[in-house]
């Protein structure tokens, strides 16, 4: 199943002393897989797109799985992170994380990306209500799933 993530407003674009904070201390996002982020994206980017691939199985009473080193969580309560953090040479150092939950996605959606008739694609604001990065978990309408 593809999956892509589209992340707009970043907080390190925005004018004042949280952006500023951000761009000093070299705040990047990303995508993580399994135990470390990939696909490190500035806090002061203008957006940033997330393309992944997962497996996706049908199971008990036609219900979706999904799984792979994108997807944490266990079955029933998977999701995928977003993670924000300071850069330092090769060094990452994560302080927040955005959850996005499987089961907020609207089933036609899946499903339709599960049969590989489209990418399900997650559109959402990257900045928090407290002008930081955004974090915890993700919910509809802060976060739109479709597919396309």
């Amino acid at each position: 199943m593809r999956i892509r993530i589209e992340g707009s407003d970043l907080p390190g674009r925005r004018a004042g002393s949280t952006a500023d904070e951000l761009r000093l201390a070299n705040v990047h996002v990303g995508v993580q897989r399994k135990d470390r982020p990939e696909s490190l994206v500035p806090a002061s980017a203008p957006s940033a797109t997330w393309d992944l691939e997962v497996t996706s199985r049908t199971v008990a009473e036609g219900a979706l799985d999904v799984g792979g080193p994108w997807v944490h969580g266990r079955p029933g309560a998977r999701f995928l992170y977003l993670t924000w953090g300071a850069v330092t040479g090769d060094r990452f150092d994560m302080f927040r994380r955005a959850k996005l939950l499987f089961t907020d996605i609207p089933g036609d959606a899946l499903l339709a990306a599960h049969a590989g008739a489209a990418t399900l694609v997650g559109r959402l604001g990257l900045t928090g209500g407290d002008g930081g990065p955004i974090c915890a978990r993700v919910r509809p309408p802060t976060i739109t799933w479709t597919a396309e």
